[in-house]
């Protein structure tokens, strides 16, 4: 299958060859007939990727703070790292889709195969899409016109917000597609709407539709307009979908606006609030989200937990729905609002006219009928040819390809002489940006068929925490070396199958357990091993605050902080006390929020031959301190690192520090260790038994946590 991507740091869009997903639970996976190009949200994406680095840093302020911040605790060198490998990566672009359902994945019961629906999915021949982002077209809704269904909820969400009622005075200001549809769900509602724009074809659209006009390319006022529209009273209420840096709409809605007016803002503009305009009218002033109630919730979109209709009557699938009903109606009607319509194969070409054609509105993409062996095939070639592998080196396949795998894991692999035969991706196209890069001969989306490959006899699992243990296992039972991002299991049972699936073979298995690789971690080692008596330890990760929404919090899906990170501190303590553990206490900071406890928490450690330590975990702290601390006590002696780039001493003979230039928290040399250990048959470079010794000590302090 085809997909349009587009290059934020080149600024190019194009079409790649991308391997079909598949239809994960919860989702729908659709074969695309049509989809539409927002001519605002991908004008103003294709215009950032087209800029310069200094006109990227402008536009987002908030950003360069973010990198200041970093370069002050990481360094430079890592900083720049980061910021390259993020605009290194393109983006997928369009969220209105029209097309036919394939199939579905479990726990979808409200669409079958063969129905027609739009989508928020992007422009591709083949989309998945999670099933509350998904509603069924009316038949006498034409594709075209469903096509237009999202960006149509957009402006009904706005409209909702502003909440008008019949014969109200309601100015749209930016009259682009969103504001175009706003006018006629306005008018339809009975209100009398007076429509403002610098674009004279556009306006006239408008007058088409019922609405009074401004046009500000001529020289109107629009708070004139405003005052007169509205018979000297002032407008009940603004809804704003321009697209401007400009926060002159902003300012001219507070000044045409009556006593107590609301004024939401739909589109993206400056920011810049008068307060006197506000203050002395008791305006209010609103935001409004996208598509509706349930935009960016994971537990509606990813989960497919619906809101309760008693209580969120209108969601943004529900919005979905009732926009697709006025078309059906004809109250609604967009057919004037398509400018283009061009064949999918040459998408690229429609991006040169959004970004050059002032005048364009609606252009949509047209979706030729591929042939499903096409459209459908789970992988795609990234190199031509086959190529040649040699057996005694690692051959590795890869699944998965987010951000921690594209930025480390790739680059360590291929720094320590890996050679890449398959990367795997539930939805493929991070397969494909990554695996070009790094050289990999295919893309895919067949976890079995690569585990099936007797090329590969190696395999590196870098996916969400919850399916860490049965890839691990299928990965051992196949015969294959694992390289397992941690955590290796959330719980005792996950724990005890990887141990048998591990004792029943000679594969080699391995956790990135990074950190007791690091430079800095390997010189503290060699100075603590002439020391015989108990150590101390307090590890302090200043981690820094996390959504309690976000995956990793969700015990069943990331198994929380600890389990996810912390670990790493409870193994590299492990390492430097050389002493097995025999002793774990947990506590979290006050009471459990939004169902997150451990993410303020303290551990204490006892080992075997009486070094005891402290690992402090905090999300309450400063991104201005370092994010890392490892202090030993012993012998009367201290050693301090921070943050993987400064060692100190104190009371260590011939030693008082070692800084380092560039952050090196071990990545490198955690991989290169385990490839030799597979080339060189002498094993994993982690013992196997103090590898599931940190996996249990992790699962039973996540608990103590979960138990508070």
């Amino acid at each position: 299958m085809k997909q349009i991507l587009q290059d934020l740091r080149k600024g190019t869009t194009y079409l790649t060859e991308v391997p079909a997903p598949t239809a994960a639970s919860g989702t729908l996976l659709i074969a695309s007939r049509v989809s539409l190009i927002s001519a605002g949200t991908e004008r103003m994406l294709v215009d950032f990727g087209r800029s310069s680095m200094l006109q990227k840093a402008r536009q987002q302020p908030e950003k360069v703070k973010m990198v200041l911040e970093k370069i002050g605790t990481d360094g430079l060198f890592t900083t720049i790292d980061a910021v390259r490998s993020k605009l290194a990566q393109p983006i997928a672009l369009g969220y209105s889709n029209v097309g036919v359902v394939q199939s579905v994945g479990n726990g979808v019961l409200d669409f079958k195969a063969g129905d027609r629906v739009v989508s928020n999915g992007p422009h591709a021949d083949l989309v998945r899409v999670a099933q509350n982002l998904c509603a069924r077209i009316p038949d006498n809704v034409d594709d075209e016109s469903a096509s237009f269904t999202v960006v149509g909820a957009i402006g009904l969400q706005g409209i909702r917000l502003i909440e008008p009622t019949l014969g109200e005075a309601i100015a749209v200001s930016g009259v682009g597609l969103i504001g175009l549809i706003t006018v006629q769900l306005l008018i339809a509602q009975g209100c009398r709407v007076l429509a403002i724009d610098f674009d004279a074809d556009k306006l006239e659209l408008a007058r088409s539709f019922g609405a009074e006009i401004c046009n500000l390319g001529r020289g109107e006022d629009p708070v004139a307009a405003g005052m007169t529209f509205s018979r000297g009273r002032g407008m009940d209420g603004v809804i704003i979908t321009a697209s401007t840096a400009s926060s002159d709409p902003v300012s001219q809605a507070a000044q045409m606006s009556r006593k107590r007016g609301r004024i939401v803002l739909v589109g993206v503009t400056g920011l810049e609030l008068n307060r006197s305009e506000f203050y002395e009218k008791e305006l209010s002033f609103q935001v409004s989200c996208s598509y509706g109630p349930g935009r960016y919730d994971p537990a509606y979109e990813d989960q497919g937990q619906d809101y309760p209709l008693g209580f969120v009557r209108w969601t943004e699938q529900r919005n979905f729905e009732a926009i697709l009903d006025m078309m059906a109606s004809g109250r609604l009607d967009v057919k004037p609002l398509i400018s283009h319509r061009i064949a999918f194969e040459e998408a690229p070409s429609a991006y040169d006219v959004l970004t050059t054609d002032p005048s364009v509105r609606g252009v949509l993409l047209n979706y030729s009928a591929t042939g499903d062996a096409e459209r459908l095939a789970p992988s795609v070639a990234l190199q031509a040819g086959p190529q040649a592998y040699t057996a005694v080196k690692a051959v590795c396949g890869f699944i998965g390809a987010g951000n921690y795998a594209s930025r480390m894991l790739l680059p360590a692999f291929k720094a320590a002489g890996a050679q890449f035969k398959t990367i795997v991706t539930s939805g493929g196209l991070s397969g494909v940006i990554h695996g070009a890069g790094a050289g990999f001969e295919e893309a895919s989306t067949d976890v079995d068929a690569m585990l099936a490959d007797p090329a590969i006899n190696t395999v590196a699992i870098v996916t969400r925490h919850n399916s860490h243990a049965a890839l691990t296992c299928k990965a051992l039972t196949a015969g294959k070396h694992v390289f397992v991002e941690k955590p290796l299991a959330l719980n005792n049972a996950e724990l005890e199958a990887i141990q048998a699936a591990h004792a029943t073979g000679s594969a080699q298995l391995m956790v990135g357990y990074n950190r007791r690789f690091a430079p800095h971690v390997v010189r503290m080692k060699q100075m603590l091993s002439a020391v015989k008596e108990p150590k101390s330890f307090i590890m302090t990760m200043n981690a820094g605050a996390i959504p309690a929404g976000h995956w990793t919090q969700d015990p069943a899906v990331g198994g929380g902080r600890i389990l996810g990170e912390a670990c790493h501190l409870i193994d590299l303590m492990r390492h430097l006390a050389d002493s097995p553990i025999v002793s774990a206490q947990a506590r979290c900071m006050g009471v459990p929020v939004n169902g997150v406890a451990d993410d303020k928490a303290s551990i204490t450690l006892g080992f075997a031959d009486g070094s005891f330590g402290t690992i402090l975990y905090l999300a309450n702290g400063s991104a201005r301190f370092p994010k890392e601390r490892i202090e030993v006590f012993c012998a009367g002696r201290i050693l301090q690192l921070d943050n993987f780039r400064k060692l100190r001493g104190f009371g260590w003979p011939g030693f008082s520090s070692k800084g380092s230039w560039r952050q090196d928290k071990g990545q490198e040399a955690c991989v290169a260790a385990f490839l030799n250990g597979i080339e060189s048959g002498s094993g994993a470079p982690i013992p196997a038994d103090q590898i599931f010794e940190v996996a249990k000590v992790s699962i039973t302090v996540a608990e103590m946590l979960r138990a508070q």
